[in-house]
């Protein structure tokens, strides 16, 4: 198994003196340099309130960058989980006449009251399978201070396994596949395959705890929390990559979320850029980038799900309606709609999320109580 990449290397620039050193070395030169002119003690009293003035104003450009990014990485987070909320009464949802019916009766589909998931029924306002994963990975950043891979690994044994609300005969990881077919629609969660093949891995005592040949779109739906919180760090796609493989040891499915993180982090710092992608696909042709090393076959055959969320984003132009054409196309809905919304709600920051669907979204005020604390250093 190979190592976590290195980051693709960042352009120095020269550095370059702030306002505030400026103010200083202004305010220092005319008063310790003899003037051509002698400067009356009351001006010299002037020059020093613009000096401060000066570095007040920058102390608080600086204050409102950082403010406006933990907006956006504020934003990341609860946008994401917002939608994946809204999706979830319409998730899975292959039977394209069917999802036309209840489209042309609700063409605004978000919150749906009546499930009509053929898979699995969870209340209003729930969370998806993938959301959940996002929020055991948010939680475990919140209380550790970052990517403890133990912890995860605990609290995500914790949430989807022996004893909870995920533990179901439908959802026995060792359920006989010959034996009698479930009747569904299951009530209560849907355990997918990554977290099956966790469960397996836990029992068998191995370290690596991922599964091998899970190739899915988990990674990408919950990668929003991890990638909020190292956003600019040299560190970021290593710590996304030791996330996703607690729950999927695959390089394909590594490589397509690295992809996928880029793009986010790319929000999360500059907000709106209608060029991002350019930004991230311009790593790719650097053959320094371990980015492109890592990604370098898979983009060539992303799976459809993160081709259409991806096109989803690129395509956007408001939050509501973007989450709205994701439902429409069916299928999982709740993948691609997580990182729809994480994207649109980077860009947008938090302010922009509506608060009617925050409202109506159950994990809410817990999703945006760790989501400031995590984001806090950003600050």
């Amino acid at each position: 198994m190979p190592g976590p990449p290195e980051l693709a290397s960042i352009p120095e620039t020269k550095p370059q003196h702030s306002h505030t050193e400026t103010a200083e070395a202004a305010y220092s030169f005319l008063i310790s340099t003899p003037p051509i002119v002698p400067i009356p003690t009351h001006l010299k009293g002037q020059l020093l309130n613009v000096k401060l003035s000066l570095g007040d104003a920058a102390g608080s450009g600086m204050v409102m960058m950082a403010s406006a990014l933990a907006n956006r990485a504020i934003g990341a987070i609860v946008g994401s989980a917002v939608a994946d909320a809204a999706a979830q009464p319409l998730h899975w949802v292959y039977d394209l006449q069917k999802l036309q019916g209840i489209l042309d009766q609700e063409p605004n589909p978000e919150f749906r009251s009546e499930s009509a998931n053929p898979f699995y029924r969870r209340q209003t306002g729930q969370q998806s399978c993938y959301g959940d994963q996002a929020f055991v990975l948010l939680e475990s950043l919140s209380e550790c201070g970052g990517l403890n891979v133990e912890d995860l690994k605990q609290r995500t044994l914790k949430f989807f396994g022996p004893g909870s609300e995920y533990d179901t005969p439908v959802n026995d990881p060792y359920r006989d596949r010959a034996g009698p077919r479930p009747q569904l629609p299951i009530e209560g969660p849907w355990r997918q395959g990554s977290l099956k093949g966790f469960l397996k891995n836990v029992d068998a005592g191995k370290e690596e705890t991922g599964c091998e040949n899970d190739c899915q779109i988990d990674g990408i739906a919950k990668l929003a929390p991890v990638v909020a919180f190292y956003a600019g760090k040299p560190e970021m796609l290593e710590k996304v990559e030791q996330a996703v493989r607690v729950t999927q040891n695959n390089d394909d499915c590594v490589a397509e979320t690295l992809a996928a993180a880029r793009i986010l982090e790319h929000f999360i710092l500059n907000g709106p850029d209608p060029k991002a992608l350019d930004s991230v696909l311009a790593q790719l042709s650097d053959p320094k980038s371990s980015l492109r090393i890592w990604t370098k076959q898979s983009l060539v055959c992303l799976p459809g799900a993160f081709q259409a969320a991806l096109h989803g984003v690129l395509t956007a132009e408001h939050y509501e309606q973007a989450v709205r054409d994701t439902m429409s196309c069916g299928g999982c809905t709740c993948s691609r709609g997580s990182f729809i919304g994480a994207c649109l709600g980077a860009q947008i920051g938090f302010e922009g999320i509506p608060s009617s669907w925050t409202s109506r979204t159950l994990r809410f005020e817990s999703v945006l109580e760790h989501a400031k604390k995590i984001t806090k250093q950003h600050q």
